[in-house]
C-alpha cells in the first residue's frame, strides 16, 4: 500500500514551539516499521515555522512574511536533521522535497515533481515533503499542509492519505466545546451538512483546521483515494490503519464505493 501521511505542527512540537522528542521518535519508528512491512510511505511534514519559532525564541508564531520565512529557514534545517538522524537508526534513507504553489500550478514543474517522487520510491527512499515557506509568496502559497498532502497523494497515486492531527476525527460538533459531540466514523459523501461542520484554524503554531482537512478530502476522494483524519498523539495507530481497522474518520474514495 502506498500511504501519504501528513503530520501537523501540533503533533511534532510542544506549545512552546520546541520539538516534541518522544512524539517524533515514535513517529519515525512506526513509519520505519511500515516500510519494513512493504508499504511505500511518503511523509508530508509541517513544523518548519513552528520549530523556527522555538529555535529563535520568538514569543509567538509570526504574522509577517519575512519573519515567517526566516523562521521556516531555521526550522526546516532542524526538522530535516532530526528526521535524517532518526530514520537512519532504522536504516532508512530520507529525501527532502520543498515545493511552492507555483510548482503545483506549472505543468512542467508538476511533472518533474511527479518524476522525482516516483524515482525516490523506486530507490526505496522515504520522501519528506513540505511547502517551501522560505521563498513562497502570498500569491503563490499553497497555504497549509492538509492541501499539500492532498496534492501529493494525487501526484503519487496513493492508496490512502492519513492526516495526523490534534483531534480524533470529524465530529458532529466541536468536541472541545460540546461534550455531546460524536465522532463520525465514515463519510461517504461530502454533503453540505458535512462541510458545515468545519471550524476555524487549528493550534496557535499551525495553519490548518477542519476546513482545510475537508478541502483535502474533496481533492482526494475525487481520485478514488481514501482519507483518514485521526489523532497524532499515538503514532502506533498507523498500524491499525495499515491493517484496515476503523480509526478516526474515513472519507471513502468515490471510485471504491461507486
Amino acid at each position: 500500500m502506498r500511504i501519504v501521511i501528513k503530520v501537523g505542527t501540533s503533533t511534532l512540537t510542544h506549545a512552546t514551539g520546541n520539538l516534541n522528542i518522544r512524539q517524533i521518535e515514535n513517529l519515525c519508528k512506526v513509519l520505519s516499521d511500515l516500510k519494513n512491512a512493504g508499504h511505500e510511505v511518503i511523509l508530508v511534514s509541517s513544523g518548519a515555522i513552528g520549530m523556527g519559532v522555538g529555535k529563535l525564541s520568538l514569543k509567538s508564531r509570526p504574522t509577517d512574511i519575512p519573519t515567517k520565512q526566516a523562521a521556516a529557514a531555521v526550522g526546516q534545517c532542524e526538522l530535516m536533521y532530526t528526521y535524517d538522524k532518526l530514520f537512519a537508526e532504522y536504516n532508512h534513507t530520507v529525501a527532502q522535497i520543498l515545493i511552492t504553489g507555483e510548482d503545483v500550478e506549472h505543468e512542467g514543474r508538476l511533472q518533474n515533481f511527479h518524476n522525482t517522487l516516483f524515482r525516490l520510491l523506486e530507490l526505496g527512499a522515504l520522501p519528506i515533503i513540505n511547502e517551501n515557506d522560505t521563498i513562497a509568496t502570498q500569491e503563490i502559497v499553497i497555504g497549509d499542509n492538509d492541501t499539500l498532502s492532498a496534492i501529493v497523494a494525487r501526484a503519487a497515486g496513493a492508496d490512502l492519505l492519513v492526516l495526523l492531527s490534534d483531534i480524533d476525527g470529524l465530529f458532529t460538533a466541536d468536541p472541545r466545546k460540546d461534550p455531546q459531540a460524536k465522532l463520525i466514523p465514515v463519510v461517504e459523501d461530502l454533503t453540505p451538512e458535512i462541510l458545515a461542520l468545519a471550524g476555524g484554524a487549528g493550534s496557535a503554531l499551525g495553519s490548518g483546521g477542519m476546513e482545510t482537512k475537508l478541502r483535502a478530502a474533496q481533492m482526494v476522494i475525487e481520485e478514488g483515494i481514501d482519507m483518514i483524519i485521526t489523532h497524532g498523539a499515538h503514532p502506533e495507530i498507523l498500524y491499525e490503519i495499515a491493517e484496515g481497522k476503523s480509526v478516526g474518520t474515513r472519507f471513502l474514495g468515490r471510485k471504491e464505493h461507486a
